[in-house]
């Protein structure tokens, strides 16, 4: 179109051979509204653009908008045209138009307009006008598209018998241009839900641009103002008012009013119905309380209240299960949400949201709380203020309630009240009536379903959180020759709880075993599985099997418990006196060695393996040499993984990530979680365990041979003490000695014919182990008085910090800790 012509000056400025002004038709049209985000999907979809474009809003959201409007080319010019499409010189188009299709792709910075025949769903040809406003700025949206049925134009103008030259959009910038008050008024009722801000953003950018108006002829414009399809409610107040004295003078509806009064109540009807499934598919897009929350008091301003307050019961705030009891006065309420149309930050330190209050027996709150039905005060009284006033220490809230209708509206769900919305609407505006209690009353009891399935979820959640929480072990931060630091993250999208999983188990030897699972899946079944693997590894790990052995078994336990889930599973064993790992992998995303001596990091070749539970697969065991100050991180693929990208790419950022310098390994940790977490796009839990592989001097390590001899007993109580006298150990001398005493005779007199070995490790804790070839385990037993054997096990029990015994491949080992003195 002519955008110099159809930038010309406002209706009432200009003078032609049009129709007169007061036989042009009214510029209140119905329209159909969409809002089109910057990825170009349908953000908005109003009840107009359903009607008009024939698709449900359900379908609409998230969609291209390009594929729910009909946008193609133009048409060749019709001059053949039947009149009552007055398109005149502008020609005519097969869809919205190609200018459309620009404003969608994002390819024209200024507002276009057009008109256009398209096919309804009946096959009958439908004429549409059409206004597209490119929007800018902070907010997601990124086109506002209007657009308008023209039949009812024409009808309109034959019934005034009116000959039009044409019917076009087109647009006027004059800031006195009639109808641009009305504009700014009316349209933020059909916008989207949204803020005040970002409301008057988009309102703002359209009256900048151009408001939409009608050209009827070449110089008759008219403004175009959204229309419910309802008279207006000045209009319906004054029909109202004239029932009403025509019954209150004659006690019934005078026969010429009856219809209209019919009219009123199906249009009052409708709009209300409108409103509410409007709500409806507003609120409730997720499971979260929160966020339910914010949906439901922004669904309703501003066009049912101007102020919306939220109040919910303190166990629905905190995620416990349903509330008992019918409330009182000393029920605390929580403040969750406040939406309102006032200047910002007016309520902000008056009634802050997260505050908790109760409310006494004579506020209309406590009277909704108690009975559960919608209480309507139409205008709040200064008495009745000042006594709400009273419930707020300090703080004058008069100001803002005096003068104003409120309705309280109770939030319930299985005849329990959850909370309740307090509703204010400004002094100028319209009481609440006895319809708005009825709307309110529905519109609280979808509020209350919708809110009670996000507590639900919470409360479900919750439960689900304490269980992972219970399973995920304490690990400490400093085990015999390493240090380890852990991370866990819960999922972003499937749920807080899944079956990621690290562990940390004390072996024989100064030995250290690490562990990082994930099993396949989210929810507690999945956290369940978990736990059983977990527990399984923890035992089968304190028997000492080696890294393939124990995934083999764990494969087979796996099986056992059935072919529901899979599991992923990596376990390395860290022996700080030999240097070394031996790691085995089932199915699991590989390791990353930092090197302490240059920096250097790498992922660790290992065979793959097939995850947990396939069954019936080898798993192989690779040992790898380690130095001092080595760092091992092993993680879940939710760290590393994300949608749409290769996983090479957040294995590269891990190993970038873990080489870079740390001043302790809480701070290493969070160096690689803020590198990956912050991509976007993880939807799965992370698991993320380091160790720094710090070791164990030969210094600290000392070993005997022994003979199956008794007098080779002598000669161990000898040895211990003389090395702890040489550690500065003497304190521990004489208990060390009894013990080793005890282990050593025990294995002289049982053993086979290998010789006893004898080896003490100062670490954390002072170690002492006794190596045989006798394969059967020592019992603690329980030894009487006029008993010979059994109290050696018992002395030994007594004064140990910690004692055990596990099978080796040549026999058994036997061992005990005591705890060094304080340096």
């Amino acid at each position: 179109m002519d955008r110099g012509t159809d930038r010309g000056e406002p209706a009432g400025h200009r003078t032609g051979s049009g129709a007169p002004a007061g036989r042009v038709p009214a510029g209140r049209v119905p329209l159909a509204v969409v809002v089109v985000d910057r990825e170009g999907l349908v953000s908005h979809w109003s009840s107009g653009a359903r009607r008009l474009f024939g698709s449900a809003k359900e379908s609409a959201i998230g969609r291209p908008a390009a594929d729910l409007l009909p946008v193609s080319g133009a048409l060749p010019e019709d001059p053949g045209a039947p009149e009552d499409t007055p398109y005149g010189p502008y020609g005519t188009s097969e869809g919205l138009g190609p200018d459309l299709g620009s404003s969608l792709d994002g390819g024209l910075s200024y507002p276009a307009a057009g008109r256009a025949r398209i096919s309804a769903s009946d096959g009958a040809r439908v004429d549409v006008l059409w206004w597209a406003y490119p929007l800018v700025g902070p907010g997601a949206e990124r086109l506002l598209v209007l657009a308008a049925d023209a039949t009812a134009l024409h009808r309109a103008d034959a019934r005034d018998d009116t000959s039009v030259e044409r019917i076009a959009p087109a647009f006027a910038l004059h800031t006195d241009f009639p109808g641009a008050d009305e504009l700014a008024r009316r349209l933020p009722e059909i916008l989207p839900s949204m803020s005040v801000g970002e409301s008057a953003r988009i309102v703002g950018q359209v009256l900048e641009l151009g408001y939409p108006v009608l050209e009827f002829s070449q110089n008759e414009r008219v403004p175009v103002t959204p229309d419910w399809g309802v008279p207006r409610r000045a209009e319906r107040r004054a029909r109202r008012e004239r029932l009403a004295r025509a019954v209150a003078a004659g006690g019934t509806v005078p026969e010429e009013l009856r219809d209209e009064a019919e009219d009123l109540e199906y249009a009052a009807v409708r709009e209300r119905l409108e409103f509410l499934n409007e709500v409806s598919g507003r609120i409730g897009t997720s499971l979260d309380l929160a966020r339910t929350v914010v949906e439901v008091s922004k669904a309703v301003v501003p066009r049912f209240t101007d102020v919306a307050g939220t109040y919910l019961r303190e166990q629905v705030v905190a995620g416990e299960g349903f509330p008992d009891g019918v409330p009182d006065t000393t029920t605390l309420w929580h403040r969750v949400a406040l939406e309102h149309t006032d200047e910002p930050g007016r309520w902000d330190d008056v009634v802050p949201v997260g505050e908790a209050m109760p409310f006494p027996a004579h506020t209309p709150f406590f009277q909704c709380m108690t009975t559960g039905e919608p209480v309507l005060v139409p205008r709040i009284s200064e008495q009745l203020g000042h006594a709400i006033a009273s419930q707020f220490e300090k703080r004058d809230i008069r100001p803002l309630i005096t003068g104003r209708s409120m309705l309280v509206v109770p939030l319930k769900a299985r005849q329990v009240v959850l909370g309740f919305m307090i509703l204010l609407r400004h002094p100028e505006r319209a009481e609440f009536n006895d319809m708005d209690r009825v709307t309110g009353a529905e519109l609280a009891a979808r509020a209350g379903l919708v809110l009670d399935n996000a507590r639900m979820y919470t409360y479900q959640e919750s439960v689900a959180e304490t269980l992972q929480d219970s399973m995920l072990p304490h690990i400490p931060p400093h085990m015999a020759g390493c240090d380890i630091a852990t991370r866990y993250l819960p999922g972003t999208l499937l749920g807080r709880v899944g079956g990621d999983w690290f562990d940390s188990v004390k072996l024989p030897g100064a030995r250290t075993a690490f562990v990082v699972g994930d099993v396949m899946g989210h929810g507690l079944n999945s956290a369940a599985m978990m736990g059983q693997l977990r527990t399984a590894v923890q035992t089968m790990a304190a028997l000492d099997l080696p890294p393939a052995q124990l995934l083999r078994n764990l494969d087979d336990l796996a099986q056992r418990l059935g072919d529901s889930y899979l599991a992923t599973c990596l376990y390395a064993v860290y022996d700080p006196v030999a240097s070394e790992l031996r790691i085995g992998n089932a199915g699991h995303i590989p390791p990353v060695l930092v090197r302490a001596d240059d920096g250097r990091s790498e992922l660790l070749d290992l065979p793959t393996g097939a995850p947990i539970g396939v069954g019936g697969v080898p798993f192989e065991e690779v040992r790898v040499r380690v130095r001092p100050g080595d760092r091992l991180v092993m993680c879940t693929d939710g760290l590393v993984e994300v949608r749409g990208e290769d996983i090479g790419v957040g294995l590269a950022t891990l190993c970038e990530s873990a080489a870079h310098p740390a001043a302790s390994m809480d701070d290493a940790c969070d160096t690689i979680i803020r590198a990956l977490n912050t991509r976007g796009g993880r939807k799965d839990d992370v698991a993320l365990l380091m160790a720094r592989l710090t070791g164990i001097e030969p210094d600290d390590v000392a070993a005997w041979r022994l003979a199956r001899e008794p007098a080779e007993v002598g000669r161990a109580r000898t040895a211990v003490r003389e090395q702890l006298h040489t550690w500065g150990l003497a304190g521990l001398a004489d208990n060390a000695e009894l013990m080793v005493s005890e282990l050593v005779t025990n294995a002289v007199r049982h053993s086979g014919r290998r010789p006893v070995e004898l080896r003490l490790v100062r670490a954390d804790t002072l170690l002492c182990e006794v190596d045989d070839d006798g394969h059967d385990l020592p019992t603690l037993l329980s030894a009487g008085p006029d008993d010979e054997a059994g109290r050696g096990l018992r002395v030994v029990s007594t004064l140990a910090r910690e004692w055990g015994a596990s099978r080796t491949s040549e026999g058994k080992t036997v061992w005990f800790e005591l705890t060094l003195p304080r340096r």
